[in-house]
């Protein structure tokens, strides 16, 4: 392993763990945006360029300015948030406990792939052409329905957002 990949992947678990254990939500959210830097340079030891770059561009800029504008108009703060019964966080700790559980146990037997032959290994396989060639021709019927998901969702939106004169949304 290449150290870029141990300090990457370093960088990626402590921010992570930011994000869940900042008390402060714009604190996380600054948080979950080193994660996606991070996750964006594994793509890049990838070869997967495009991906890094989708993955910069939507989700940490534009997904975070959402996230941050949601908080900032809510206006956490400790004083309005209500105290959680201790039954309530024993619970959680045990959901997440057992879900930990069930994650090693589903891959306890799980071997990892061999890494392929240099002959076999196409340097291309992560870049724009290939990845619209993949997408446009074995992926069409999935991605025309995700277009059109997104297309109903948008209009949903736009319906839910619009108000009449006089009338009451909820």
């Amino acid at each position: 392993m290449s150290p870029l990949f141990l300090f990457l992947s370093f960088v990626a678990l402590l921010s992570a763990l930011g994000v869940v254990f900042a008390k402060n939500p714009v604190h996380s959210v600054l948080f979950l945006i080193l994660t996606f830097f991070s996750l964006s340079g594994h793509y890049l030891l990838l070869n997967a360029q495009f991906l890094a770059a989708v993955n910069i561009i939507v989700y940490a800029g534009a997904i975070m300015v959402l996230f941050l504008f949601v908080i900032m108009f809510l206006n956490l703060n400790v004083d309005t948030e209500p105290h959680k019964p201790a039954l309530a966080k024993i619970a959680a700790a045990v959901a997440g406990g057992s879900l930990l559980l069930i994650l090693v146990a589903a891959l306890k037997d799980v071997r990892p792939t061999g890494v392929p032959a240099g002959t076999a290994f196409n340097s291309q396989i992560g870049m724009v052409d290939q990845l619209g060639m993949r997408l446009y021709t074995d992926f069409l019927l999935p991605f025309e329905l995700a277009s059109v998901l997104f297309l109903v969702a948008m209009v949903g939106a736009v319906m839910l957002g619009k108000r009449e004169t006089g009338e009451r949304n909820f």
